[in-house]
């Protein structure tokens, strides 16, 4: 399946450390080599670069890698189509507005017999389940509400459609409007924080080590989320299939658990088993 990888950051800060291991595993170290895509935000709107070539080997990738541009939200994928051709329009992270705010969304896993309805306001581009599992996220909020409520009860909300979707199967995802960044884990995915005092980080997929202590302040803050580890020397988390959290300058604020049908957490297990 494809791979995820999420940055909230207490100040706006580069991705392009953990960015050089994770496109790796595009086609490089890994076999996810049918797209990717990165979205930086920048307050309410983001800057959104998406390619059907692997990240191993794409010039928007080289681009990323070698551009620091600094963000407080930062959404990135590498695609292992289950679902959908190797097209553009199949690519993520998918963008959507909603109440005057960008959105991004980028899913990993597999939904099966998942054909909702739409009612005009968002709809498909491309054939992926991944896609029409956000636009029924944000036709259920706009459904919901006239205008964004506070990010408690948008996170409660969240977790009720979540459980609606992650009855079809393999549903993690990240999802951010600029303010915060959403995470739900089906099957696997981690993660870490990032604070002063700072110390070194060696990638995996990489040879290449950083020393954060000489780029970072004590004001620094910056939690990555990731479908697996992209370090060796740094303490991991992995979340509980069910968890859907809420990140906000650089550190965990909300927690939920998702309840997931009996039948859907054996599949996710023996997804789990093989990963």
């Amino acid at each position: 399946m494809c791979q995820l990888l999420g940055m909230n950051c207490a100040q706006p800060t580069d991705v392009t450390f953990s960015f050089t291991g994770f496109a790796a595993r595009g086609g490089g170290t890994d076999h996810h080599a049918d797209g990717f895509g990165v979205a930086f935000f920048e307050d309410k709107a983001c800057r959104l670069f998406i390619d059907n070539a692997s990240a191993a080997s794409s010039p928007i990738a080289e681009l990323i890698k070698r551009y620091p541009i600094k963000s407080k939200n930062v959404i990135s994928h590498i695609r292992k189509a289950t679902q959908g051709s190797v097209l553009l329009e199949n690519c993520h992270p998918f963008m959507r507005e909603l109440w005057g705010r960008h959105w991004i969304f980028a899913h990993n896993g597999d939904l099966k017999d998942f054909s909702p309805t739409f009612a005009g306001a968002y709809q498909p581009v491309g054939s992926t389940d991944s896609e029409a599992s956000f636009c029924l996220i944000m036709q259920r909020l706009r459904e919901h509400y006239a205008h964004q409520p506070p990010l408690e009860e948008l996170f409660a909300a969240l977790a009720e459609i979540t459980a609606e979707i992650t009855q079809f199967g393999v549903f993690n995802y990240l999802l951010s409007n600029g303010q915060a960044l959403f995470a739900h884990c089906s099957t696997n995915l981690y993660t870490l924080v990032r604070q002063w005092p700072f110390s070194t980080a060696h990638l995996i997929d990489a040879d290449l080590t950083i020393d954060f202590t000489t780029v970072t302040t004590p004001d620094d803050r910056v939690a990555v989320i990731a479908t697996a580890p992209l370090t060796d020397n740094e303490n991991w988390t992995r979340l509980a299939p069910g968890e859907l959290l809420m990140f906000e300058h650089g550190q965990r604020v909300l927690h939920a658990m998702v309840t997931i049908p009996a039948a859907v957490q054996a599949a996710n297990a023996a997804n789990r088993a093989c990963t």
